[in-house]
């Protein structure tokens, strides 16, 4: 039998969903959450949920793979994506998929990437001292065969695209992650910001 899921793991789950819920940023069922828990298991929300109602029982287990340790549950349609990031990171401790209107909107109109330049919040990516720096945020086509795309994302990766942890899928929404909750929840409000700001300019433009 498996063991139960940490208690602490679960509420940071839950507590995330709720701070990206009061953002606007995981509309209906949109949106799923994980936490690394070890020992080749992943903690990820179950499908159906709202994220920013997530009941006690709404978080699940998974392994490195994403097959269910309890196979009467049913996770969030992504999980091979959280599922990837972890075998490709070894210092991913957490991972957050939201669907803004910025990241969603900016998608749709980019082309292989997005390019951040000049923002003082660039600093809470890896590597990145000052606002005089540049990232480049892949964006990837959206796809329902999840293999299928997690393979192009691995492609991405393999081509360079792994220097910044996180990427978008086209008309459809953000993948991010740190080393814990904490920082994959401050990457994200970075992120989410300076995409805001992205298409606020482009309204004035």
């Amino acid at each position: 039998m498996a063991p139960p899921l940490p208690a602490a793991a679960v509420e940071a789950i839950r507590a995330a969903g709720r701070r990206l819920d009061a953002r606007g940023w995981v509309p209906a069922t949109a949106g799923n959450i994980s936490v690394r828990l070890g020992e080749g298991r992943v903690a990820i929300t179950r499908s159906g949920f709202h994220k920013g109602f997530i009941p006690e029982d709404g978080v699940m287990a998974v392994d490195l793979r994403g097959a269910p340790e309890d196979p009467a549950l049913r996770p969030s349609a992504e999980t091979g994506l959280h599922c990837g990031i972890y075998r490709r990171f070894a210092a991913a401790g957490a991972v957050l998929h939201g669907h803004s209107v910025p990241v969603t909107v900016l998608s749709r109109l980019a082309g292989e990437a997005v390019t951040l330049a000049g923002y003082e919040l660039l600093k809470a990516f890896p590597g990145l001292a000052t606002h005089e720096s540049a990232i480049r945020l892949p964006v990837l086509d959206n796809d329902q065969d999840i293999a299928r795309l997690q393979s192009r994302v691995e492609a991405c990766w393999d081509a360079g695209g792994a220097s910044v942890p996180g990427y978008l899928l086209r008309g459809h929404g953000v993948y991010v992650w740190g080393r814990d909750m904490p920082e994959a929840l401050l990457r994200l409000e970075a992120l989410e910001f300076m995409l805001d700001c992205e298409l606020q300019q482009r309204r004035l433009r």
